[in-house]
């Protein structure tokens, strides 16, 4: 398991930019692929973005692509979410996300090793 703390959260106008980082604790954090989920108010909470532990395959919600980058740095133990243009429906508090594989079952039903607390990001017109 890793622990996980998000930053970067914060209030931003519409098509502005925002960067999350998520930093992990642990000597493991470069065996997992990371990721980010978001829930807004009354809804949901949805998957956002994924990358592999070696950061060469990276996998996005159709609301966000071309938009948002996930990336990684593994010797900061450190995964990021570059956000670009963001929208009002962006709004919603971010989660960063732990799991032990890339692939999409577990990230698509939200199975996964460890959660960060979160951080809120908001849109404003």
């Amino acid at each position: 398991q890793v622990q996980l703390v998000e930053s970067g959260g914060g209030l931003v106008q519409a098509g502005g930019s925002l960067r999350l980082s998520c930093a992990a604790s642990g000597r493991t954090f470069s065996t997992y692929a990371m990721g980010w989920f978001r829930q807004a108010p009354g809804k949901e909470r949805e998957f956002v973005a994924r990358i592999s532990s070696g950061g060469s395959r990276t996998a996005y919600a159709d609301s966000v692509k071309g938009r948002f980058t996930i990336s990684r740095d593994n010797a900061k133990n450190t995964v990021y979410l570059q956000m670009n243009s963001l929208l009002l429906e962006d709004t919603a508090v971010y989660y960063c996300a732990a799991n032990p594989v890339f692939d999409g079952w577990r990230w698509n039903n939200q199975i996964v090793g460890s959660w960060g607390q979160g951080t809120q990001v908001t849109v404003s017109s």
